[in-house]
């Protein structure tokens, strides 16, 4: 049960350099916000703060410049526009997506969907660290989720048809960002150990060849941005959105009764025992694979 703070004590109120003032993070799940939302957040900044307001990385609007004195006010005004208070303490703060199959051809998952799931889920809960959490529809990881706490990606496994035969017109060839697929007696060939499953030689076939098999989420687990970045680990892959929810709660359930205060989640994952909490995850979760075993599938070949 998360203890009850005072106002001034909430993860979406930021003393600023000037102590004589506050910014107020809003939140924003997914960084989706109606035309209602923008202008009920304008006029709110204007009536509290000084008329700003400032976009974050993380996909979330802050209001500069508020007097600690009307902060009770501001947070009730936010609520009742639907853009409560956001976080930023060690909490689980703003999920982050990419746009998603909703509008970028590049994706492989509804990011947005998953995302707005996971906030209403998660969102604010208490840790002992901050978790950060983004999706990415595709491994071109646009809101660089292997350098979050948990990081989400959708992909697919290509698979050349074998109803019809491969023209060999290298399409995929030229698409292919990897240089895993090479045309061989005049039909297409992947290279497993090059390919990162982003579907784009799905999308490239004019001919309607090769097809999305296997789409997929991978998971990962402890990356960080900051001074000293660093790549989250691979957990496993699993292929449901109800999959993911379910390990993601495990994962944050991991590390709250687990973590130690005062360090990053990076800095704690072998101490942790990452890996053993691997493999029980794994036995939980029907259908869940490793990076490697999954890869390992039929693909484009001979």
């Amino acid at each position: 049960m998360q203890r009850e703070f005072g106002i001034h004590m909430k993860g979406g109120v930021i003393t600023e350099r000037n102590a004589d003032f506050s910014t107020v993070r809003i939140r924003t799940p997914a960084g989706v916000l109606s035309v209602e939302q923008l202008r009920g957040i304008a006029r709110i900044a204007k009536t509290y703060g000084s008329g700003e307001v400032h976009c974050t990385i993380r996909q979330t609007l802050e209001i500069p410049h508020v007097d600690p004195k009307r902060l009770k006010n501001i947070a009730k005004a936010l609520e009742k526009n639907g853009t409560p208070l956001g976080s930023e303490r060690d909490e689980v703060v703003n999920i982050i997506c990419c746009p998603g199959t909703e509008r970028c051809k590049f994706a492989n998952i509804d990011t947005i969907s998953l995302a707005k799931k996971i906030d209403a889920k998660i969102f604010g809960k208490e840790m002992p660290v901050k978790m950060r959490i983004a999706l990415s529809g595709c491994p071109n990881a646009c809101t660089s989720p292997m350098l979050n706490e948990i990081g989400i990606i959708g992909r697919v496994v290509p698979v050349r048809t074998r109803e019809r035969i491969c023209t060999g017109c290298g399409t995929c060839v030229s698409y292919c960002k990897e240089k895993a697929i090479r045309i061989r007696n005049g039909i297409s060939v992947l290279d497993e150990n090059k390919c990162v499953a982003c579907g784009v030689c799905v999308q490239s076939c004019h001919f309607d060849l090769i097809k999305a098999e296997h789409r997929h989420f991978l998971i990962t687990v402890g990356g960080r941005r900051g001074r000293h970045p660093k790549i989250g680990r691979e957990l496993l892959t699993v292929e449901t959105e109800e999959q993911v929810l379910f390990v993601i709660d495990r994962i944050i359930n991991w590390v709250y009764r687990r973590a130690w205060s005062g360090r990053l989640l990076s800095e704690q994952l072998d101490e942790l025992h990452f890996e053993k909490f691997k493999e029980e995850i794994m036995k939980q979760v029907p259908g869940a694979g490793t990076v490697v075993e999954k890869v390992s599938e039929p693909k484009i070949n001979s």
